[in-house]
Formats: C-alpha cells, structure tokens, sequence
C-alpha cells in the first residue's frame, strides 16, 4: 500500500525559505512521477512542480527560480525547497505520485492517483 507522508510546513515571512519533505513507502515501481500540487482557501488544487524517476523536473510558471524539487532516492524522499516565498505561496501543499512510464509529461499537473495528507504553509507580509 502506497503512502505518502509529508512534513515540513510552517508559517513564515515573506522572502523567507521552508523545505518541504515527503517519505513515500509501500511500492516498488521503477517508473514514477511525484509531485507537489498545493490548495489555497477557495481556489483549485494546483501543480506546483513534478519530478520523474529518471530525474526530469517541471515546474509551474508561478514558482519557477523560487522552488526547486529533487528526491533522494536512498531515502525514498521528495524535497520541495521554497525560497523567496510570497503571500500568495500560502496554501495547504500535498505530495502525490503516480507509478507508470511517461506521467511526468506534458500533463504533468493533471490530477495523481496517490496522495499525502498534506502540510500546510503559511507566508505573511
């Protein structure tokens, strides 16, 4: 059974730096796409940023230069850094995966079939 467990949020300032982590566990795929999708209070969960088992990365054009996903695979981890934060960073943020060759592609932000619980970050002004 695939879990996703994320840690790591928090409430800071603008400008600040947060690093979000998830342990993932309860699979042996050597294909898979995890990613970090985020929902403000109202809004529409979003792709924040995705990484493939072969390293390939893809962002949204919101977080670009500010965030940077990488995985240690050692550890079964998924890092988001986030620096430079912004008000508008303020959302809960989930880590999801799914395990099948190419779904980091084109559509990466489209929805994931597995999902953490989620951590919340708050960024004040």
């Amino acid at each position: 059974q695939v879990q996703l467990v994320e840690s790591g949020g928090g409430s800071v300032q603008a400008g600040g730096s947060l690093r979000l982590s998830c342990a993932a566990s309860g699979y042996t795929y050597s294909s898979y796409c995890m990613g970090w999708f985020r929902q403000a209070p109202g809004k529409e969960r979003e792709g924040v940023a995705a990484i493939d088992s072969d390293g390939s990365t893809s962002y949204a054009d919101s977080v670009k230069g500010r965030f940077t996903i990488s995985q240690d695979n050692t550890k079964n981890t998924l890092y988001l850094q986030m620096n430079s934060l912004k008000p508008e960073d303020t959302a809960m943020y989930y880590c999801a995966a799914d395990f099948f060759e190419g779904r980091c592609g084109g559509s990466w932000s489209a929805p994931f079939f597995y999902w953490g619980q989620g951590t919340q970050v708050t960024v004040s002004s």
